[in-house]
């Protein structure tokens, strides 16, 4: 079997940037280390450029899925602000994607995710007053 990069077999290799992310952000999330909770990031990242929304709806809403988590993961131990609102975003429209496509069980974990994200928002609005 030949190599997977990104040319020869895009959406594997795309697949596995995604597996990547999460080896990567569990393992920043066990060891509180933001490190690998970025590189988890990059490799989502990468997974997006080819798995888009238009060319793989559901993996792309997982991989988004993915990204918002760990961007909350990234919130809680460094608290930008950035990092939660991108967090929204990815988890908005990883729950939008997976109910146009009607993938109920996953939209409603994507919602509690998104609700997750929301709650730190309220609680940083709240604590800032």
């Amino acid at each position: 079997m030949g190599e997977r990069t990104r040319e020869r077999v895009p959406l594997a290799w795309a697949m596995t940037q995604d597996n990547l992310g999460n080896v990567l952000s569990g393992l920043g999330e066990l060891e509180s280390d933001t490190a690998h909770l970025e590189e988890a990031v990059a490799a989502y990242r990468r997974a997006l450029e080819v798995r888009t929304r238009e060319r793989v709806p559901l993996d792309w809403a997982a991989t988004q899925n993915n990204l918002g988590g760990t961007l909350l993961s990234l919130y809680e131990l460094e608290s930008g602000m950035v990092r939660l609102e991108e967090a929204l975003e990815c988890l908005h429209s990883a729950a939008e994607a997976f109910a146009a496509a009607g993938a109920d069980h996953f939209a409603a974990v994507a919602r509690e995710n998104l609700e997750e994200a929301q709650r730190l928002l309220d609680a940083r609005v709240h604590d800032a007053r």
